[in-house]
């Protein structure tokens, strides 16, 4: 019974989003550390793991979901401008890590609402 209030859609979607900014920041994190490498690639998930997540969750399948795991790869679309050949943009990460602050908080606040709901269905107190 238990099982299957973590097993709604919603839920596991809101955790694989978590899942895909908490990687995404450690792919920023790296690319921030390198910016000054010689020939770093500029690390990133991959777009074919977030167009697989978004078919997954509109049609609602908490399998596929589960089995979703999002992995760093080399951004292949990232281009050198620099004559090093590293391939980061401080400005463009920046501004990634920025809009990643922002998905975070708002899948967070999706878990959290999701919890307090059954929190206050079991106990009867919102808090």
């Amino acid at each position: 019974m238990i099982e299957a209030l973590f097993s709604q859609s919603n839920y596991v979607a809101a955790k694989r989003l978590l899942d895909l900014t908490a990687t995404r920041q450690a792919a920023i994190t790296s690319n921030l550390a390198n910016i000054e490498m010689p020939n770093y690639k500029r690390l990133d998930v991959p777009a074919a793991f977030e167009a697989q997540l978004q078919q997954a969750v509109a049609e609602g399948d908490t399998t596929q979901l589960r089995s979703l795991k999002p992995v760093l790869a080399e951004d292949t679309t990232a281009i050198a401008n620099r004559s090093d050949g590293n391939t980061v943009d401080l400005e463009n990460e920046m501004t990634r890590m920025y809009q990643n602050s922002l998905e975070h908080t708002l899948e967070t606040q999706l878990v959290t609402s999701h919890l307090l709901k059954m929190r206050l269905a079991i106990t009867g107190r919102p808090v």
